[in-house]
This record gives C-alpha cells, sequence and structure tokens, in this order.
C-alpha cells in the first residue's frame, strides 16, 4: 500500500504523514529538504537557481517511488513527483523564474521518467487558504522561507487545484485544513485515518 500526501508549502503534509505512520505503523517517506543543496540559494535568487532546485527534487523523488515499490512495504509519501512537473517547476516557468530551454528539458526528463513509475493507491490532498498557509509556515520558522512572498503562494494554489481537479490516477481524498487542524486535534485526525480505512477498504 502506498499512501502519498499532497500539498501547498506549508499544508501539513509532513505533520499528517507522520502522524499517519505512527498510527498504521507504516513506514514514513519525507520530502529531501534539508538534504536539498539548492534550497537557500534558490530563495534568495529563485531564477538562477529554480532548474537545479527541480531536478534535484525530481531525481530524489523518482528514486524515492522507485525504493517504495521495490521495498514492497506499506508506505506514506510525504508529497509526490507529480507536484514538482505540474506545480512547481511550470510556475517557475510561468513566472519567469526558469527558461524556456530548461523547462522543455524538464518536462521532457519528468515524461520519460513517468513510464516508469506506478501513481500512489491513495492520494491525500491537504487544502488551504493562503493565511492558513502563511501561519504554519511563520509557525515552523524555517530560515529559508522567509522570503516567501504570498503571490507566489497562491500562484501555486491556483495550480494545485486545476492538478486536483483533473487527477485521475487513483484514489483521492481531499482535506480542508482550514477546518481540519489535525496537528493539534485528535478528533480531527480520527476524521481523516475513518476516511483513510474507508478508501482503503474500497481497495480490497
Amino acid at each position: 500500500m502506498h499512501i502519498a500526501i499532497a500539498g501547498n508549502i506549508g499544508s501539513g503534509k509532513t505533520t499528517l504523514t507522520g502522524l499517519l505512520a505512527k498510527h498504521y505503523k507504516w513506514e514514513a517517506h519525507y520530502e529531501d529538504v534539508e538534504e536539498n543543496p539548492y534550497l537557500d540559494d534558490f530563495y534568495n535568487e529563485m531564477q538562477r537557481w529554480s532548474f537545479n532546485l527541480q531536478i534535484f527534487f525530481l531525481n530524489s523523488r523518482f528514486r524515492q517511488v522507485v525504493d517504495i515499490r521495490k521495498g514492497g512495504k506499506n508506505v506514506i509519501q510525504d508529497r509526490t513527483i507529480y507536484e514538482d512537473a505540474h506545480i512547481f517547476a511550470p510556475n517557475l516557468h510561468a513566472m519567469g523564474l526558469m527558461t524556456t530551454r530548461d523547462f522543455g528539458n524538464y518536462e521532457d526528463l519528468f515524461n520519460l521518467m513517468q513510464g516508469f513509475l506506478d501513481a500512489p493507491d491513495l492520494l491525500i490532498y491537504l487544502r488551504g487558504s493562503i493565511p492558513t498557509l502563511v501561519g504554519h509556515i511563520q509557525k515552523r520558522g524555517r530560515a529559508y522561507e522567509n522570503n516567501i512572498r504570498i503571490d507566489y503562494l497562491n500562484r501555486l494554489n491556483e495550480r494545485y487545484e486545476a492538478w486536483i481537479n483533473s487527477y485521475d490516477k487513483g484514489k483521492l481524498l481531499i482535506i480542508d485544513i482550514d477546518k481540519n487542524k489535525f496537528p493539534e486535534n485528535p478528533e480531527h485526525l480520527g476524521e481523516i485515518i475513518g476516511k483513510i480505512d474507508a478508501e482503503i477498504n474500497g481497495l480490497f
């Protein structure tokens, strides 16, 4: 079983991954943020480092999915390879922060990789408004996120909604994080677990 959690920056993907892994006693696979050598540079000079950053994430995520499928274990994954390809990279290109040449190269690589990948058995999308996302980002206080702009988050949110509305690769569960405060409310977490159990039972 492979469950993946998708959502904008600050939506709570990492927190939910940990909580669900603990509950189900499944293996957690986290986004390789702290090990990414381009993040600080990217947030300080987006145009220069956008392609490098996205290629690092694409490579890391592809390797992660391959390992998940080879491992044969029940896994909860923090963020998907589809978000890199359908949201972050095209957003950087649209903002003029990634050249058309680099974006074309990126798309070709993703399309090649996609042919070797299986989609998650269940995708959980954490949907949140900009004020909620900003509150989470400020609360966790990562230095490299201090320069994230509201318009950047808003562009990402629009792309997430467009992607989710057309998602057809498998089962999908949408959680409204403006209303569901799972990090601090056990009852809200219980609601999510109940919905996941219903989806999982439907897979067998």
